[in-house]
């Protein structure tokens, strides 16, 4: 089944090459950066400036094809690209939570990007904790690296 989704916004951030981009939030603590969101969804925007964080439904604009199998950047074994957050997927789609530091008419202020300028918004989702982070959970084969995740980019250099 085909589904189509249209862009509701840009994501703007100093990143312009996949080279030098944090690989996840944790990685891009203080890097700022804006979401211009299109005149016609600005109400939508409505009573968002009350939440610390927001989730970004995006779309991997610079992504050409996907493998299934991946080794991830911290890692050197072959994993499925569904127990990665690698952006060469079947289907594009990326997801952050930022810090929100201010809504100022159709523009986000935000902090902790790691995505590339230009990248299409398709969603913004309030984080609600109680929503969003369950108790008790397992991160698989990333337990053993998860100090190295927040610190390195995809470029192999380390904050």
């Amino acid at each position: 089944m085909a589904i189509e989704f249209n862009s509701i916004g840009t994501i703007h951030s100093p990143f312009t090459d996949p080279q030098g981009t944090p690989i996840q939030p944790a990685g891009a603590t203080g890097i700022e950066g804006t979401v211009e969101v299109f005149p016609e969804f600005v109400p939508g925007l409505a009573d968002l400036d009350g939440f610390s964080h927001v989730i970004l439904i995006y779309h991997f604009h610079r992504s050409t094809d996907f493998d299934l199998q991946v080794t991830p950047y911290l890692d050197t074994r072959l994993r499925g690209v569904f127990a990665t957050r690698a952006p060469k997927r079947p289907n594009p789609i990326g997801l952050s939570v930022v810090r929100l530091l201010e809504v100022s008419g159709n523009t986000l202020h935000i902090e902790g990007v790691d995505i590339l300028d230009g990248s299409p918004l398709l969603d913004i989702k309030p984080y609600v904790p109680d929503f969003n982070a369950p108790g008790q959970v397992s991160t698989g084969w990333l337990v053993d690296v998860e100090d190295r995740v927040r610190r390195r980019r995809s470029d192999g250099r380390f904050r």
